[in-house]
This record gives structure tokens, sequence and C-alpha cells, in this order.
């Protein structure tokens, strides 16, 4: 089992930054790829970036690309989002995921831990 927590959500403005925090615990951190999602309200969970074991590949959604970075910590047992220029739109849950093995993949059912999900509001 591995164990997933996120934090560094918040209410920012539009054009301002968050950076949110996955901390793991419970198995061997880098012998998984790790990977970001968000649910807005009525909507699906959608992909927003990964990550591979040693943050070699990264992989975004066209929706982040060049707003947000995704990387990671082996030491720390932890993956972080930097998120800049953040849109309304980008309000939503974010939830961080971890699968085992390197590569990096946008399916959500590919990932087989979650963590509980941290609240981002973006207000315009």
């Amino acid at each position: 089992q591995v164990q997933l927590v996120e934090s560094g959500g918040g209410l920012v403005q539009a054009g301002g930054s968050l950076r949110l925090s996955c901390a793991a615990s419970g198995r061997t951190f880098s012998n998984y790829a790790m990977g970001w999602f968000r649910q807005a309200p009525g909507k699906e969970r959608e992909f927003v970036a990964a990550i591979s074991r040693g943050g070699k590949n990264t992989y975004y959604a066209d929706s982040v690309k060049g707003r947000f970075t995704i990387s990671r910590d082996n030491a720390k047992n932890t993956v972080y989002l930097q998120m800049n220029s953040l849109k309304p739109e980008n309000t939503a849950v974010y939830y961080c995921a971890a699968r085992m093995g390197d590569s990096v993949y946008a399916s959500a059912p590919l990932y087989n831990y979650w963590g509980q999900g941290t609240q981002v509001t973006v207000s315009s």
C-alpha cells in the first residue's frame, strides 16, 4: 500500500500561483510513477501531469503546458505541482496518484493509489 497526502491548495486570484505537494509513505516511492489529476464540480476527473520514477520524463495535459510544472524529490518521498498563471477554470479538487513502474500515463485507471485531494479555487 502507498499512502498519499496532498497539501498546498487554497484560494488564489487569477494570474497567481500555487504549489501543491503530495507526500507518500508506505512503499518505496522511487518505484512509482506519479500523476496529478483534478476534478471540478459536475465534471469528470481529468489528467493534469505525470512524472516518471526518476523524474526524467514528464507529461502534461495541453491545457496546462507552459504554466504547470511537475517535479519530485525521491529523498523526501514527495511530488510537487507548481501552478502558475492560474485561471478560474483551474478551480478543482487536485489529486495525486501513484502507479508502479516508470511509464507516464494520462489514464486514471492505470494508477493504483490515490490521495484524498486538495481544493484549489481561483477567483476572477
